[in-house]
């Protein structure tokens, strides 16, 4: 058979069909390596939109520092799965793109005018009380955005939240729904518990179930794996005393640092949109009016707030609050910036409808001192040559680290010294230990295994570090006898709560028959009378409030239900209903408009979750 194969494998018949399987190779993987070329710096494409990779890795450090900062110091950070994190941060990256592709299919919209009152408002963005650009721009730069790139975000984000307020509002409920479910809700519940407490001291347990239990669970009792690093760190802030600056160029340039202060202007204005009810000579013909009126002597605040269209003014007689160059549309600016204090504008057209803009006040910038400038000049005259310095002094070290068995070398050609830390886990610590970046590469294979010195390490945008494994502490089994109190500790109390749960429900089965049994007469000065318990009763464990009210109505006052619930410290508790009270009386108008405003809203969220399903169902989503 064999033969017959290499024989018929020679002829051109089949030289023919692995010519073609070659070409369809070739072809197939050719298209392969275009599209993983195209592909390289994206990480998904939905409905044709891509998402790249720059933005994928900011969302995952972004949730990786949320997750620290909510679950606390003493979380294990080595739970935080990487993958984990980036899946998670590529579903939400996903399901943003989806929202605001319906959003736009919708016809939803944020006009750049409502974006700048926004801004504007922001509590964030203000001193005392008024909006500063210069506090806008440092708010923004330590969140990782530019002007333009946090306008956009906020952007979206006001998008998705009218998709999701449109959705969600629409939800509604009929007068019977509110009545049964205030029904519900406000009805109380006649109890008696009697409590069946474990008691591991009444257990017996012998020496061969621990040490059974030790040897089926070993790898729960190992310490942890741990290593010990030398490093050796390089700072930035050290290489700004080997750089000197000039009493005049400090001097230049403070005159330059003060010729860039902007005076802050106080405008009000009064906004008359063009949209599908007013057409765009319409609203001029409306601000023409208004303007002559102002001129005749009428209040401009009191026209504004009367005919303004701006939300977040005109209440406020279209007074914006205070703004230096840049914050407005370049057309308002501009007129702004040629009035005079308490004076008012021509009609003024913008891509958000015509003005007429009032100059309140002009607030004059205030002059610091040089000595009250000087060490930020010397820092920003100094900046470049430091920078500089601290690039090549960095590329240094690590090209001296990756030639280097060790970090003596190294940091003896650059003056540094080697430190050793604490020994810590996958899991970090504190200080070096607890950057996210060290602890990978002191469990990476080259550094761990291969026993190589990382590559730099950049902690801060001031601060390198080169690391080397000194001591890898392997996990290691904890002897039996550490842990057997432990263990003897954990099983009693285990065996307690099944001993009590078993007697429990065998008693919960006799009472359901309708017995007495001689238990439970023996404890009938043991049951707990509760009257009219409500369905969040303080003082009762949730666990027993939700047993309970899930039991059935007793048939009659003498014929009560029974049910039993293993609590989480062990004890189990058997549940008397007695009787079940329905609210007397009406609604009234107050609890019914709270229960719809509840029902309405909890059936809008489940219309939102329902609208985000369907998108992913009937999306194009391709992730690389």
């Amino acid at each position: 058979m064999l033969q017959n194969i290499r024989d018929n494998s020679q002829g051109w018949i089949a030289k023919t069909i692995i010519g073609v399987i070659i070409v369809l190779l070739g072809l197939t993987g050719f298209d392969a390596i275009l599209s993983t070329a195209r592909n390289s710096q994206n990480a998904a494409e939905v409905n044709g939109a891509k998402i790249g990779l720059m933005e994928l890795n900011q969302a995952v450090e972004m949730q990786r520092r949320q997750l620290l900062q909510q679950l606390g110091k003493d979380f294990d950070a080595s739970q935080l799965s990487e993958g984990l994190l980036r899946n998670a941060a590529l579903n939400g990256l996903i399901e943003r793109k989806l929202l605001l592709q319906g959003a736009e299919s919708a016809g939803f919209a944020f006009s750049q005018g409502a974006l700048d009152q926004l801004i504007l408002h922001t509590p964030e963005f203000q001193v005392e009380g008024q909006f500063d650009s210069t506090r806008f721009d440092r708010v923004i730069a330590q969140m990782g955005y530019s002007r333009s790139q946090f306008r956009q975000m906020l952007e979206q984000e006001m998008l998705i939240g009218q998709l999701r307020a449109g959705l969600a509002g629409s939800g509604f409920v009929t007068d019977r729904e509110v009545e049964a479910f205030a029904r519900l809700e406000q009805q109380t519940r006649d109890f008696a518990t009697l409590t069946l407490s474990a008691e591991p001291a009444g257990v017996k347990l012998e020496d061969s179930a621990v040490q059974a239990y030790y040897d089926e669970h070993t790898t729960r009792y190992m310490t942890p794996e741990q290593v010990v690093v030398e490093y050796v760190e390089l700072r930035r802030d050290t290489f700004f005393n080997q750089v000197e600056v000039k009493d005049e160029d400090l001097q230049a340039l403070y005159q330059r640092e003060i010729a860039n202060l902007a005076e802050q202007r106080q405008a009000a204005h009064i906004l008359i949109d063009v949209n599908d009810n007013l057409s765009d000579e319409q609203a001029k013909a409306k601000v023409d009016e208004l303007k002559e009126r102002i001129d005749k002597g009428e209040d401009f605040a009191t026209l504004a707030k009367e005919f303004s269209k701006d939300p977040g003014s005109a209440g406020k007689g279209g007074d914006l609050g205070y703004a230096g160059p840049g914050v407005y549309d370049p057309a308002f600016e501009q007129a702004l910036y040629a009035l005079r204090k308490g004076e008012v504008s021509s009609p003024i057209r913008s891509e958000f409808g015509w003005h007429l803009i009032k100059l309140l006040d002009v607030r004059a910038p205030e002059i610091p001192s040089f000595d009250s400038l000087k060490e930020k000049l010397v820092r920003d005259l100094k900046s470049d040559q430091v920078e500089q310095a601290f690039v090549e002094a960095s590329r240094k070290l690590e090209n001296a680290a990756f030639e280097a068995s060790d970090l003596t070398q190294p940091a003896q050609e650059l003056g540094l010294q080697v430190r050793v830390s604490s020994p810590f886990g996958r899991e970090g610590r504190e200080g070096l230990t607890a950057n996210r970046q060290v602890i990978q590469a002191a469990f990476s294979s080259e550094v761990l295994v291969q026993g190589s010195n990382s590559g730099a390490i950049e902690l801060d945008p001031d601060t390198v570090v080169v690391l080397r494994v000194k001591e890898h502490r392997k996990p290691e089994q904890i002897p039996f006898e550490q842990v057997a109190d432990s263990i003897r500790g954990q099983l009693l109390k285990q065996r307690a709560a099944e001993d009590v749960k078993s007697r429990g429900e065998a008693l919960l089965g006799e009472l359901r028959q309708g017995h007495t049994p001689a238990e439970q007469a023996q404890q009938s000065e043991g049951w707990q009378v509760v009257e009219a318990a409500a369905r969040s009763q303080d003082g009762i464990d949730p666990a027993i409030l939700q047993a309970l009210f899930r039991m059935p109505k007793p048939a009659a006052a003498d014929k009560p239900t029974f049910a039993g619930v293993a609590l989480a410290n062990g004890s189990y508790v058997l549940i008397r209903l007695t009787g079940v009270s329905d609210p007397e009386g009406g609604l009234s108008v107050e609890e019914k408009g709270m229960y719809r405003r509840f029902l309405a809203s909890r059936s809008g969220q489940q219309d939102f979750a329902a609208y985000r399903r369907q998108l992913q169902s009937i999306a194009d989503i391709e992730r690389f």
